[in-house]
């Protein structure tokens, strides 16, 4: 029988738009890296849970990682609608909470946001973890303010993570606008259209025009401002109210506009949900309160446009014992093959050109393939048989 993959794909993604809600479970955890003289890494977890509240259980399940920096001398409690929206759709949400000082360290913090992501990583296959095997493998950095300009500098150091997106991101030292020539994972960049802390022409846009995505997208939110992007907050409100225009949409308006656009977009990257890609591109194909500009389309055949681009190969396909990638480079590396539901079922680094990997462990099914390459990432659909 022939099938048509990305149709299924398209259809099993409408039913994963329907997933429950999950309580908020919360947890502090601390960390040490040794690279930074034993520096301590202190962050605020909040994640898909049985109930609500502080060290609860976690709900069944494996859940896509992003992790998320704050503004200058804003706490994380000033996100509580990041986490708000995100965890009950199935997300582990991670705030770090250093650099809170009025003297941070952009590059600091920087590092600490990459760091977070590969120490989950490691706390997902260890065993004693409270966090083993709850990570579905995809991850997302993203930042307000100052935490968006060093969400830029995070992805430059660590091309594995899936994707990113910020929030009214601000110009750092080092900087978020060099870096940003030096990503090329798939990026969301939000700005607010009067927003006077962090003007877009002299942040935003220079860092979304230097951004070597072959996928990006920047959406500025019509009378948006700088400080609605979070919860209210002392801090962000001062320095805002040194500075004019003043906000002429409400608070709700511009969070509300923002998550509509964000939820769908991580679910496209961190979920392989390809209806939420479709949802996205009808948002912007039908702008309401906010302008946007996209290198690249979000839909259903977004993967296939991705490998013809990247001249990358999968066979064969469908396949019963092994599979082959020819790629366009020598090397990859990572190849992840994982469930429809996100579940991280085969992974390899530092992958040889036609290397075969087996999938003889595999029940029949179809699978999503994901390379990673030191310049770009592609997604692909495999079909695998008795």
């Amino acid at each position: 029988m022939k099938i048509n993959f990305l149709s299924l794909l398209f259809c099993l993604s409408l039913v994963q738009m329907s997933w429950a809600q999950f309580p908020i479970g919360r947890r502090t955890v601390t960390f040490t890296d040794p690279s930074r003289a034993n520096r301590s890494i202190s962050a605020e977890v909040c994640y898909p849970a049985t109930s609500a509240g502080s060290n609860a259980n976690f709900a069944n399940g494996q859940f896509p990682l992003v992790v998320f920096g704050h503004g200058f001398v804003m706490t994380y409690t000033a996100y509580d609608v990041v986490w708000q929206a995100l965890v009950p759709e199935g997300y582990i949400v991670v705030l770090p909470t250093t650099e809170g000082s009025f003297s941070p360290s952009h590059g600091n913090f920087g590092q600490d946001i990459a760091f977070l992501v590969n120490a989950f990583r490691n706390e997902n296959t260890n065993s004693s973890s409270v966090y083993f095997g709850k990570l579905s493998g995809s991850t997302a950095v993203m930042g307000h303010s100052m935490g968006g300009g060093a969400a830029f500098l995070a992805a430059q150091q660590d091309p594995t993570i899936t994707a990113f997106a910020t929030l009214a991101a601000a110009e750092t030292n080092p900087s978020a606008i060099n870096a940003a020539k030096n990503i090329s994972m798939p990026a969301l960049v939000f700005s607010g259209g009067d927003d006077c802390v962090t003007p877009p022409a002299n942040h935003q846009i220079p860092m979304y025009d230097s951004l070597a995505s072959n996928c990006k997208t920047f959406i500025s939110i019509t009378d948006g401002s700088h400080c609605q992007f979070a919860s209210n907050n002392f801090n962000c409100n001062l320095g805002e109210g040194t500075c004019n225009p003043v906000p002429a949409i409400t608070r709700a308006a511009q969070q509300s506009t923002t998550f509509s656009l964000l939820l769908p977009w991580l679910n496209f990257y961190l979920k392989n949900n390809s209806g939420s890609g479709v949802q996205f591109q009808n948002s912007l194909a039908n702008p309401v309160g906010f302008s946007s500009q996209q290198n690249c389309s979000l839909t259903q055949t977004t993967a296939l446009e991705t490998l013809q681009k990247e001249e990358i190969h999968l066979y064969p396909n469908p396949a019963t014992k092994h599979i082959r990638l020819q790629l366009g480079t020598d090397s990859a590396e990572n190849i992840q093959i994982s469930s429809m539901d996100g579940k991280v079922l085969i992974s390899q680094s530092n992958y040889s050109n036609n290397e075969e990997i087996s999938v003889a462990q595999l029940p029949v099914g179809i699978y999503v393939v994901r390379v990673k390459t030191k310049n770009s990432s592609s997604t692909l659909l495999l079909q695998v048989l008795q």
